[in-house]
């Protein structure tokens, strides 16, 4: 399972965000077309139907953001030293994105998880949303793009996700 900017791949399943686990929010893209997951939000938009996806609220990276994490951190640390077995982590969990599809019935909103956890690169925030529009533009360049992900994602074999340079690097070859 990788990260690859706004996009889980996990094995062949190419993801919106955080692959979803239970009834948590999230999107799989299908090549039938984009697969909504969880409670309230389930159903498939199929690919002949889709004609624009974007995403909104993508937490970016900023130093704020990465201190604020790293504060975070400490603080649950000592308030866990201090209580063994008390309150727990304090963070509110992953930024939650909307994927908006559109269609000729009008626009759904989507509800993902963030997968990354102090924010994307804003080069990869774009090359995503990129990706997501390139996926929209017919059904070859969707099949051979989805195509493209899972085989990397099958391949992948580091177990973790790749360094920044290297994820936009991938989005920028599926991108074209």
């Amino acid at each position: 399972m990788a990260m690859v900017g706004l996009f889980w791949i996990a094995e062949g399943d190419v993801y919106v965000g955080a692959k979803p686990t239970g009834s948590a929010p999230g999107v799989r893209l299908t090549p039938e077309g984009v697969l909504a997951l969880g409670d309230g939000q389930a159903g498939l938009h199929l690919w002949e139907d889709v004609r624009a996806l974007t995403m909104a609220a993508v937490p970016v990276k900023t130093l704020k953001r990465q201190i604020g994490a790293v504060t975070e951190m400490a603080l649950d640390t000592v308030v866990n030293f201090a209580m063994p077995g008390g309150p727990g982590p304090s963070g509110g969990g992953p930024a939650l994105m909307t994927l908006r599809v559109e269609s000729p019935g009008g626009e759904k909103e989507l509800s993902v998880y963030a997968a990354a956890a102090v924010g994307y690169t804003p080069a990869e925030a774009d090359l995503s949303q990129a990706l997501l529009s390139r996926l929209t533009d017919g059904a070859a360049t969707m099949a051979t793009t989805l195509a493209a992900m899972s085989e990397w994602g099958r391949t992948w074999e580091e177990g973790s996700s790749p360094r920044a340079a290297e994820r936009e690097e991938l989005l920028r070859t599926w991108v074209g």
